[in-house]
């Protein structure tokens, strides 16, 4: 019975997606949108800290290490008072 609901479920995802004329075209417009927010502004906005900054593996893991448990501390001290 599982297998045939999945077959089903299946079945009817692929039917719509082939009788679609304007999803289609909406579909299209998703994948470019989601293409422009993910790889030409992440490569813009959001350039590489670590890489630019620290020279090795050691170094870029203690920043990260530093910065974690850093603001941990930072909100237990706040809670605290």
């Amino acid at each position: 019975m599982n297998d045939n609901l999945l077959r089903r479920c299946y079945n009817f995802y692929r039917d719509g997606f082939r009788a679609m004329t304007v999803g289609r075209t909406l579909w299209k417009i998703i994948a470019v949108k989601l293409l422009v927010m993910f790889a030409v502004l992440k490569v813009f906005f959001f350039p590489d800290f670590l890489n630019t900054t620290f020279d090795n593996d050691q170094q870029r893991a203690d920043h990260v290490l530093q910065q974690l448990t850093g603001a941990a501390e930072h909100n237990e001290q706040r809670r605290m008072r």
